[in-house]
């Protein structure tokens, strides 16, 4: 069901943006896009929501993650797959109902991992729950199954962990082609060690305290049903004192500087989100209280490298690399996901992201960034998970913001963010908070897929504005993969095409360092560069390229990556 869009505009100012005072609705709420266009929509199947009330967490989607042409979403309530195969028209291909949380999805080959948290998961995937404080048909961990058949999977490991697995992340090394390592983010209490053993619920003075901590669990590609806890990681410890408690272990105030009282507590205890980038052995860290980058050179034993704290974060809740690993952004879910922190009163330092740039190994605060556009009391929203969008010579992230909806911004500039495509629809409930809005949203193979809490599957395309540019979007959108999880962050390497270096000449053109005379005569030699290209007459054009490069000025640095995008395309063409 797609809803007439109630406004079409540029990013705007506050006061004129077509995002404020949408109509409320659980399936035909108003909309307001700029920059993007939704274009395909699936609700959520029979038996993954509840119809009288539509913002039941017990039946809520959750993450994303794509391989081929079939998307996983995940659901408190168990995992849809859908055939994306035409990206307008998402068909849901299988269902599997298995409660026990948040249902994090990733893949990996023919492997499927879900986290599991929730008391009530069980290791058969049953629906009656597991009562009691120790039962021996529990499960909280990481789920294991064999999608090979993806109208049956399989399960074929439940790897049980002590605090179980809010969410997870996909780790691999170069030097380890059998085997994947899972880190396991586990932010639940701890589970009896009657029940499973090995755990304690202690205080950092005992060595074999479950908090403190991460999992990793070791998956063999040729024999997963043996995958097992290698190792438990003390990532927050004091390298002066020892101490394995050596983060954040009070708030940095007693109140939120908002006034109240801090929602989730910022005490690094554990990790909520784990973004691994493998092209640089990195790990970025979003752990309650801090923000940290570990060195997984030995996947099985991550160093830590740095650690940063925030004044204004209530909850290190996730991170995203630039594709060069030379920033970071951090979000901070203040209010843990269900309450309105995007109200006029809201600063936007609260409930933001946080950019930083990496320099030497360390991380150097650069700015904030948050969704512009206020939001009402009846809409649950804070920055949550996004993915970098691969335009070629920028960084740009698309993010979900809850029932904020979608937000597009360029922080190419870590100091100077800026909005450059939205889309959001009015809230559930125009009187009262039910929680929904887009969990996730990530840019796969040409189109940007959002996971809506309490509205099913959504597809949205990029479209031209003045601040991203059709050759932008057409270069993105070459960008194929086989496999996406957002917390197993490929480097993308753009293959020298015409739509690459169209994009570098929107933007040194955008950057206004060209001379007129300049840019029309490098316009005018790509223009026929393409059509000698077109003819088979590659050389012809390969000098073309080159022609068009020397007239352009390297000692300025939008014009160098333009001469070195034309430079790179005349090679590939010789």
């Amino acid at each position: 069901m797609l809803p007439t869009t109630a406004a079409s505009a540029d990013p705007a100012s506050p006061e004129a943006d077509p995002r404020v005072g949408l109509g409320a609705g659980w399936l035909d709420a108003q909309q307001a896009a700029s920059g993007l266009k939704l274009v395909g929509h699936q609700d959520r199947p029979e038996g993954f929501f509840q119809p009288d009330n539509p913002g039941n967490l017990a039946f809520a989607n959750s993450d994303l993650a794509f391989n081929g042409e079939y998307a996983f979403v995940g659901n408190f309530n168990g995992f849809n797959i859908y055939d994306i195969s035409q990206p307008s028209q998402p068909a849901l291909k299988t269902s599997v109902v298995c409660p026990g949380g948040q249902g994090d999805m990733s893949v990996y080959g023919n492997l499927l991992f879900m986290s599991v948290e929730e008391t009530r998961g069980r290791l058969d995937c049953g629906t009656q729950g597991a009562p009691g404080t120790v039962n021996p048909e529990r499960f909280r961990g990481v789920r294991i199954f064999d999608v090979s058949n993806i109208a049956q999977p399989v399960q074929v490991a439940a790897v049980q962990t002590c605090r179980g697995s809010h969410t997870h992340s996909v780790v691999t090394s170069k030097k380890d082609k059998d085997n994947v390592y899972i880190y396991v983010s586990g932010t639940a209490g701890v589970r009896s060690g009657s029940e499973l053993a090995g755990c304690a619920n202690a205080p950092a003075t005992d060595p074999n305290t479950s908090l403190w901590r991460i999992d990793i669990i070791k998956v063999p590609l040729a024999a997963p049903q043996s995958a097992t806890v290698i190792s438990q990681p003390r990532v927050f410890t004091d390298p002066a004192t020892g101490a394995i408690n050596g983060l954040q272990n009070t708030p940095p105030a007693p109140t939120h500087p908002s006034g109240g009282n801090w929602s989730p507590q910022p005490v690094t205890n554990h990790c909520h989100d784990l973004t691994a980038f493998p092209a640089k052995n990195l790990v970025a860290g979003a752990c309650a209280g801090n923000g940290i980058l570990l060195d997984t050179t030995d996947p099985a034993n991550p160093v830590r490298l740095d650690e940063v704290t925030d004044p204004n974060f209530a909850y290190w809740h996730s991170a995203t690399l630039s594709n060069d690993g030379t920033k970071v952004v951090f979000t901070d879910e203040w209010g843990g996901g269900t309450g309105a922190r995007c109200r006029d009163t809201d600063e936007p330092s609260w409930g933001a992201d946080a950019i930083f740039d990496i320099v030497d190994g360390k991380m150097e605060f650069r700015s904030y960034y948050k969704m512009p556009a206020v939001q009402t009391t009846a809409e649950n929203c804070v920055a949550h998970n996004g993915s970098l969008i691969p335009v070629p010579g920028r960084d740009i992230m698309v993010q979900a913001w809850y029932q904020g909806g979608v937000s597009v911004f360029d922080f190419t500039d870590s100091a100077n963010p800026k909005e450059i495509a939205f889309f959001d629809r009015g809230p559930i409930n125009a009187a009262q908070l039910v929680t929904g809005g887009l969990w996730s949203t990530y840019f796969y193979n040409g189109r940007i897929y959002g996971s809506e809490i309490a509205r099913g599957l959504d597809v949205f395309e990029l479209t031209p504005t003045e601040s991203l540019a059709k050759a932008e979007i057409s270069a993105a959108a070459k960008v194929k993969s086989d496999l996406f999880n957002a917390q197993h962050q490929p480097q993308v390497i753009h293959r020298p095409s015409f739509d690459v270096v169209r994009s570098y000449q929107v933007q040194t053109e955008r950057a206004g360092t060209m001379k007129r005379g300049t840019a029309i005569a490098v316009d005018k030699l790509i223009d026929s560069a393409e059509r000698m290209a077109d003819r088979r007459l590659e050389k012809v054009a390969a000098i073309e390229l080159r022609t068009a490069a020397r007239l352009l000025k390297t000692s300025d640095p939008a014009q160098r990556a333009f001469a070195g995008a034309l430079n790179d395309l005349a090679r590939a063409l010789d």
